[in-house]
């Protein structure tokens, strides 16, 4: 949970604004998209090996030009 605490003489709106830059920070929504849908490890293990073959090559062509 998250708790923000009003400083005297601060305003609402400053609040909020620091309460939502405080929850994009903390990274509630990217974890909660994350669960919604179960990945196998064995999915999981692929998509690592492809995502790491693309960089290799792009590495590689960034290299002979």
């Amino acid at each position: 949970m998250i708790i923000i605490e009003i400083k005297d003489g601060e305003s609402i709106d400053r609040a909020l604004k620091r309460y939502k830059r405080k929850h994009r920070n903390v990274g509630i929504v990217k974890e909660l998209r994350r669960r919604q849908q179960f990945t196998k490890p064995s999915v999981k293990r692929r998509n690592e090996m492809l995502k790491a073959q693309y960089l290799q090559q792009k590495i590689q062509a960034e290299e002979t030009d």
